[in-house]
């Protein structure tokens, strides 16, 4: 089920992972491909029906589709002189286009003298020269180097913030995602899971799936048990079980036994630096180093856990360190549903599938 709403000027992101339905999801807004049921919407518009060329979109591919014997300028113009545009009127578009993009350098260029920058530039040059009603963008930077791809998210940011063109861009990447965004749009399976803020979603996903797809390391999950004497047993850790603030466990469904108990890598600290929580004690498998900071593998009991920190010099593979993570830190999810359950971090909700956006 798809329910949503792209607002005027809003930069909303599809994410999920391959097969979700994102990508067919953007098809169905440019007319590409009809929906089983339901209707579509562009402002005051039934657009259900419409014809791809009569919706007005501008649509930019992660291959780019660029005519590789015509020059940029033609490549610009080509749909423009299809609706038979007149030539002053064209000249002035492209020349405005080229400018805003800083291709103007380029338009006696053909695409195989351009760099992927360049001509990911020209891509979205062709779809803006036309005035859109709407921006739909299908992974456009999948095929640029890293360097390059950082750099194209800000200045595709920055050209929309100059231009407010609604636009719904899709993404399997969670960092142009999250930096991207104003809403984000969590799939799968067809379905949407979560609608916010890319806050809203990080802090507090709605689902185990949302907390896991978002974040690099993801999320750590652990399998648990409540306990009829207000704790949770933790599977695998050697029969440990803690003791949960009251405040906490009241909050739970009382039907919910199994449960994840959830917690952010970053949110974890060597014991005493922070006030009390959830303590653990974690055995360290092995350490990848990222510059300025740390991501530290290891087992507590036989569960997985990861952990972020910038003091790599206090870590070692074999070492047995004792982690906190604060109470207000910690998330917790149903096993069988894969919901959330209880209040959590944070106190802004998040929108889900079927709710008014």
């Amino acid at each position: 089920m798809v329910d949503m709403e792209v607002g005027d000027g809003e930069f909303v992101v599809v994410v999920g992972p391959s097969g979700c339905g994102k990508s067919t999801l953007l098809r169905i807004v440019a007319g590409l491909e009809s929906p089983t049921s339901g209707e579509l919407w562009f402002g005051d518009r039934d657009v259900t029906r419409m014809a791809a060329h009569e919706r007005n979109i501008g649509m930019v591919f992660q291959n780019y589709a660029l005519y590789p014997h015509m020059t940029v300028y033609d490549n610009l113009a080509f749909g423009m002189r299809a609706h038979k545009v007149a030539r002053a009127e064209l000249d002035m578009r492209i020349q405005d286009v080229a400018e805003l993009l800083e291709i103007g350098h380029l338009l006696r260029q053909k695409p195989g003298a351009l760099s992927g920058g360049q001509r990911q530039r020209v891509a979205v040059g062709r779809a803006l020269v036309r005035n859109p009603y709407a921006f739909l963008m299908d992974e456009p930077l999948s095929n640029l180097d890293a360097l390059l791809r950082e750099r194209m998210r800000v200045e595709l940011r920055h050209l929309h913030e100059r231009l407010r063109i609604p636009t719904m861009y899709v993404t399997h990447d969670q960092t142009e995602a999250m930096t991207m965004a104003d809403r984000l749009v969590v799939m799968k399976d067809g379905n949407i899971l979560q609608i916010g803020t890319p806050e809203e979603v990080y802090h507090r996903p709605q689902t185990s799936f949302v907390a896991q797809f978002l974040g690099s390391p993801p999320m750590n999950l652990v399998p648990v048990r409540r306990t009829a004497d207000g704790r949770v047993g933790v599977d695998g850790a050697t029969g440990e079980t803690i003791a949960v603030p009251a405040r906490v466990v009241q909050a739970w469904p009382r039907d919910t036994s199994e449960l994840w108990l959830g917690f952010r890598p970053e949110r974890a600290h060597v014991k005493g630096s922070i006030p009390a929580g959830l303590d653990m004690a974690v055995g360290i498998r092995t350490i990848e180093t990222l510059g300025s900071r740390y991501h530290v593998h290891g087992t507590w009991g036989d569960v997985r856990i990861t952990w972020v920190t910038t003091e790599g010099a206090n870590t070692a593979p074999g070492r047995q360190m004792l982690l906190t993570v604060p109470w207000d830190h910690v998330h917790w999810f149903d096993r069988r549903s894969g919901q959330r359950v209880g209040e959590g971090p944070g106190k802004a909700l998040s929108l889900e599938s079927g709710d008014a956006v």
